[in-house]
């Protein structure tokens, strides 16, 4: 080692345009200087990577909170749909009563739908209203009086929203897991990297003990884990996305969205589905007629069951807000748990690269070299900078520059060789 240790000085001391200044029994003692504060930054990072933990946890509680209260609205919802769609039945069974006023006033009715829906979509959309003036013919022609005479597109509403609500709901959950493998594998790679030397290490997971992690200085069978330390920054767009469309696309039901200002989502509803037209029925006088027909004289059945399927439809309605409430604040809190958590990867999640890393009884951080540069021709009496070398866990040799006002023995010039090569693997470990 000592024969070592003079060719190295040898080799140094033969730097072009430099000389040596430390000699190599020095090194270990700068060596240790860095290390130092190497150790106290690791120990940083690992309380940040604490905070996540935390952070993951109550996030964590929340969600099975939000969840509780989906699944029982969803509950409610349904129920009420179900309802609903039961009295519609019941109508339709007894819309005999007054079959042949009905069918005559849906032969007058069909034209004035189609003129009406046709002319407002050309009026407000770019293009597209002779398709959507086919499509709405051949929809009139199957359907019904009854279609018009008992909402029927209020329920047709509700089941598009509901298939709506169950993908996105089913998005952000497949979010939240990815979330949680992210922050879990984190914790796993780091409670690694203090294996059984490290109170820090147990406290962060609490079942510890029975990981059955590799003695330190063995490789870690599972990292790393694939595009683990890209995952968060992706994740926080994806869910921005998502938010801002949410918010762009708010739920009205039909008897509501009726008088919307709005272009785009009168364009947007009459493309999805041309049975929106049907609520156009209040610009056409015989549609109007129709939807007003009372039967109940003939049959008072049907008045008991109109206002059955008006009360199930309004329930049903109010539960699909409430959800689309839920799901709003579940999302908007994944938005502001994912953002909390890239944030703090960024600052501390580094350290979760040491857990593949050899780790050296003589400290994290090695000085191989330490060399004054050649004077600055422009400042001759400047004292020339300082050229460092070192050796940062087990990455390849880097080169760093001291200003050389900062002398080699002056505690600062450790300290700011350790900061310079540790933003150097920060850097790294963010790629």
């Amino acid at each position: 080692m000592a024969l070592l240790g003079l060719a190295l000085l040898g080799a140094l001391l033969a730097w072009p345009g430099g000389r040596a200044l430390v000699p190599p029994g020095e090194l270990k003692q700068l060596s240790a200087a860095g290390s130092k504060y190497i150790d106290a930054e690791v120990e940083n990072a690992i309380n940040g990577v604490k905070q996540m933990k935390t952070l993951m946890d109550k996030t964590s509680k929340d969600h099975r909170a939000a969840l509780h209260d989906l699944e029982e609205t969803k509950r409610r919802k349904e129920a009420a749909v179900r309802l609903a769609r039961a009295k519609e039945r019941q109508l339709a069974g007894r819309r005999e009563a007054c079959n042949g006023t009905a069918l005559a006033l849906w032969d007058e009715c069909k034209p004035c739908l189609k003129r009406s829906c046709v002319r407002l979509y050309a009026k407000t959309c770019h293009s597209g209203a002779g398709l959507v003036g086919r499509q709405l013919e051949e929809l009139l022609n199957r359907s019904s009086p009854f279609s018009v005479w008992v909402d029927g597109e209020r329920v047709d509403a509700l089941l598009e929203r509901d298939r709506w609500q169950e993908r996105r709901f089913e998005d952000l959950e497949e979010r939240f897991r990815l979330l949680e493998d992210g922050v879990g594998d984190l914790l796993q790679d780091v409670a690694h990297v203090y294996a059984g030397a490290s109170r820090v290490a147990r406290d962060l997971h609490p079942d510890f003990p029975q990981l059955g992690f590799p003695h330190p200085g063995f490789p870690h069978p599972g990292f790393p884990h694939p595009g683990f330390h890209r995952l968060f920054q992706p994740l926080l767009e994806l869910t921005q996305r998502m938010f801002e469309e949410a918010q762009r696309e708010p739920w009205l039901p039909p008897q509501e969205s009726r008088n919307t200002t709005d272009g785009r989502m009168v364009c947007r509803e009459i493309r999805r589905n041309s049975a929106g037209c049907l609520k156009m029925r209040d610009e056409c006088e015989k549609c109007r007629e129709l939807l007003t027909m009372d039967c109940s004289q003939t049959d008072p059945e049907q008045r008991r069951l109109r206002e059955q399927l008006e009360d199930a439809l309004r329930l049903a309605e109010r539960f699909t807000r409430r959800y689309d409430e839920l799901l709003g604040a579940f999302q908007a809190e994944m938005l502001n748990t994912t953002g909390l958590l890239e944030h703090l990867n960024r600052q501390f999640g580094w350290v979760s690269r040491l857990a593949n890393a050899t780790q050296r009884d003589d400290g994290f951080l090695q000085v191989t070299t330490v060399l004054s540069k050649a004077p600055n021709p422009q400042d001759p009496s400047a004292a020339p900078d300082t050229q460092v070398t070192v050796q940062l866990f087990d990455s390849e040799p880097l080169v760093l520059t001291v200003p050389g006002a900062i002398a080699w023995d002056d505690p600062r010039f450790m300290e700011l060789v350790a900061e310079q090569a540790l933003q150097h693997y920060k850097q790294r470990a963010l790629e």
